[in-house]
């Protein structure tokens, strides 16, 4: 391996565990937070999930488009929406995304383009589409992503949006994370088909499986699917298989889930694996790791406290963005 493509692939480890740190980061401390009463709120773990969100971020510019879920955090993080929003916004702060009122449900971050956070089961993909429709009538490059979980492509919604998607070869990629349960439901039980990625067929667009817990696999798919949208060839469906390891919702007990399921599942849990991968490949250290661990945690910690001092909405807020000020619009 020549130096250059070493210190490439470095740069490129150093960023995708730099993302994953910090989405790990911020769900640890969002459930210490609760668990202790710090917070009152209610959140759906993503951990377990990291590489997935650092592989797309890594992929996307600043000017692509992210639709997620309730259950993506991470997706938020790693496409680089200020950690003050995402946490104030999960815990009620007057500085989250949406004023602190919204929850975790309702994040979206315009400039960072997060467009939708949605907290209904399939609903992100037509919305994707949308955005990805107005992509190429406004002739840019832009691509959308819309994250969802194996439970969604059993919606109507999902099935319609990925049909418009392939008819007009709009610029969208949508990515299952497949962490093998739909809400308390094994993924086995819900659909007739062993993987997602088979739905794919019945629209003739790409259908890919990945190992979602290898973030340059994430990485390297999507940048695939991206070029391939932008140069006008349409969508692409992306099952990036992973797990999840702390159940549906915070306090969720996991009785459905077999005990040694999960031991299997940690056996690969991203945040050690790769971390492995870039030591045993001489491309970072376990002390310039161990530096972008901590780095992560000041970062978060330094959010919070950011968070605590900005407080909740006060109740002058309470009427503010129901309704847009169409003052000065033309009619």
């Amino acid at each position: 391996m020549s130096e250059s493509t070493l210190s490439s692939r470095a740069a490129l480890g150093r960023s995708l565990y730099t993302k994953m740190a910090l989405a790990f980061t911020v769900d640890e401390r969002l459930r210490k937070g609760i668990g202790r009463g710090e917070f009152a709120t209610v959140i759906w773990p993503s951990r377990g999930q990291e590489a997935i969100p650092a592989g797309i971020g890594e992929a996307l510019t600043d000017d692509d488009r992210l639709v997620t879920t309730y259950r993506g955090l991470h997706d938020l993080v790693c496409k680089g929406v200020p950690l003050t929003e995402v946490i104030g916004e999960v815990v009620g702060s007057s500085i989250g995304a949406s004023g602190g009122k919204g929850g975790t449900m309702h994040i979206t971050a315009p400039e960072q383009g997060v467009m939708l956070t949605t907290g209904i089961v399939g609903a992100g993909v037509p919305v994707g589409v949308g955005l990805a429709l107005a992509a190429k009538q406004q002739g840019s490059d832009r691509v959308v992503v819309v994250t969802f979980g194996d439970g969604a492509t059993n919606t109507g919604s999902f099935h319609e949006g990925l049909n418009l998607a392939a008819v007009w070869k709009l610029p969208v990629i949508f990515v299952c994370q497949n962490n093998l349960y739909a809400e308390l439901t094994p993924v086995e039980d819900t659909m007739n088909i062993t993987e997602v990625r088979e739905r794919a067929l019945a629209y003739n667009i790409p259908g890919i499986r990945i190992d979602g817990n290898d973030p340059e696999a994430v990485f390297a798919t999507v940048t695939e699917a991206a070029n391939r949208a932008r140069a006008g060839d349409g969508p692409t469906l992306i099952e990036a298989v992973t797990f999840r390891f702390k159940g549906h919702y915070f306090g969720d007990t996991m009785k459905y889930m077999p005990k040694e399921q999960l031991a299997e599942a940690e056996l690969r849990d991203p945040m050690i694996t790769y971390r492995r991968t870039l030591i045993a490949g001489g491309l970072l250290t376990e002390a310039e790791l161990d530096e972008i661990d901590h780095a992560a945690v000041a970062d978060v910690e330094e959010a919070v406290a950011a968070i605590a001092a900005a407080g909740s909405p006060g109740v002058e807020a309470l009427e503010n963005d129901l309704y847009a000020d169409m003052r000065g619009v033309p009619a």
